[in-house]
């Protein structure tokens, strides 16, 4: 079959000092970190939206990226042509999984029949691929935000016939995510939210959202479909109040609807910058809910107040990434790069540069991580920090052997306590950067 992007070999690595473009500096895919294999560590994804699809259009100006693959645009032939760049584009770098929208792999038609009729075709040259390459789809998701339709949402929408059509666009993404051996579903809420609560039924429109999600997990079940469901939490943009706020929101909105058992969330950097955290702020909260199940690895820009999607590049924020998911015992999804290449970086080897990129800022983020951790002095600081619960009163108090009468009685002898251990934030960042900056 033609090569698409034939200029580009299969990636390798060249280890630290390489200064070949188009080489691994740090990941290397067998390398064995804290008994696993790295790539085992970091199931890399391929957006299929962003790599396929996005080609530098911004509010201000048209594409500057050429992504027709050598076919027209909006035609089937083109929906064929992207599968070809994608598949080969992932065998070339190593990644075993994507990610997908509905609407990703073909031109959404004004009928969904014939919407369907086209994701039946393009499924089938989908499969071809899996069977030869063994790639598989990591998470799939239907696009309920785009089309005009969903301008009030879709679960939340005031349209009941809106609400099935948004239905059926999870059916049939269900459908392919399990014909793509897709590990878990994605609910991204990006029109599930308000502009104004003076046109808004809030109680109503949550209710009717966790309505539509305990029925797709119902019917993912019904078809064999086994993996999590995910929430992607995310603030505002596009709308200015979304229901998915952050993590903790997101636990919530699960626990009271009983979806907790079904669903875990799918946490992207650049939305933890949204909501006013950081990253391993979402993942740490996700994690000791029982909760932590995917990754977007992106990163945004702190000086602009929207979701830029880069490339990630802070090694900092991926080292702490890996710390909380090492901690976590892994996750049930994967890495989905769901970032895209710089307006300007407009080539086919931009592409590739980009993933190379943020692949091994993440392979260098799990070495260090894993060096973190090996230390020890961060875990035993953290312990020590807590001690006094560990034994005399604070162990009743753990333990729950205590009364708040005890415990007012211990005061009143004590008259006044002693001052808590120092946290000392300074000296742990200073172990952390030895770590990552050695001499």
């Amino acid at each position: 079959m033609k090569q698409i992007f034939k200029n580009v070999q299969k990636i390798g690595f060249g280890g630290a000092d390489c200064r070949d473009p188009m080489k691994f500096r740090f990941y290397e895919p067998d390398r064995v970190i804290l008994g696993k294999k790295m790539s085992e560590h970091l199931p890399f994804a391929m957006a299929w939206w962003h790599n396929l699809g996005a080609a530098g259009t911004d509010m201000f100006g048209r594409d500057t990226a050429d992504k027709s693959f050598g076919a027209e645009k909006g035609t089937m032939e083109h929906a064929k042509a992207k599968v070809d760049a994608g598949f080969e584009f992932m065998e070339k770098l190593g990644i075993k999984y994507f990610c997908f929208h509905d609407v990703d792999l073909v031109p959404e038609a004004d009928d969904i029949n014939e919407t369907n009729r086209r994701l039946d075709e393009i499924s089938d040259y989908i499969v071809k691929k899996i069977k030869k390459t063994g790639i598989k789809a990591l998470w799939g998701t239907a696009n309920l935000f785009s089309n005009p339709r969903y301008m009030n949402g879709a679960g939340s929408t005031n349209s009941a016939d809106v609400y099935c059509f948004a239905a059926a666009q999870i059916k049939k993404a269900l459908d392919l995510t399990v014909k793509f051996g897709g590990r878990g579903y994605v609910f991204w809420g990006g029109r599930e939210g308000y502009e104004t609560l003076l046109n808004t039924d809030v109680k109503f429109e949550e209710e009717n959202i966790a309505r539509l999600m305990k029925m797709a997990v119902d019917y993912g079940r019904s078809i064999g479909f086994t993996g999590d469901f995910y929430i992607e939490p995310k603030p505002k943009e596009p709308m200015k109040h979304q229901y998915d706020f952050d993590a903790a929101t997101s636990i919530g909105f699960l626990r009271k609807y009983g979806l907790d058992k079904d669903f875990k969330l799918n946490i992207e950097a650049n939305h933890a910058t949204l909501a006013g955290h950081t990253f391993s702020h979402e993942l740490r909260i996700s994690a000791i809910n029982g909760m932590l199940g995917s990754i977007d690895a992106n990163q945004g820009d702190l000086l602009l107040g929207w979701d830029t999607d880069e490339f990630p590049y802070d090694i900092y924020e991926t080292t702490m990434c890996m710390y909380e998911v090492i901690k976590a015992g892994g996750l049930t999804g994967g890495f989905n790069f769901d970032a895209k290449s710089r307006r300007p970086s407009n080539t086919a080897e931009d592409m590739f540069y980009s993933y190379i990129l943020g692949m091994d800022s993440f392979a260098l983020g799990l070495i260090k991580a894993a060096e973190i951790i090996e230390d020890g002095r961060v875990d035993a600081f953290v312990k020590e920090k807590y001690s006094s619960f560990e034994k005399g009163i604070g162990k009743k108090i753990v333990e729950g052997k205590t009364t708040l009468a005890e415990l007012a009685e211990r005061a009143e002898k004590l008259k006044a306590p002693k001052a808590p251990q120092s946290g000392r934030q300074e000296y742990l960042q200073s172990i952390v950067n030895s770590i990552l900056f050695k001499g």
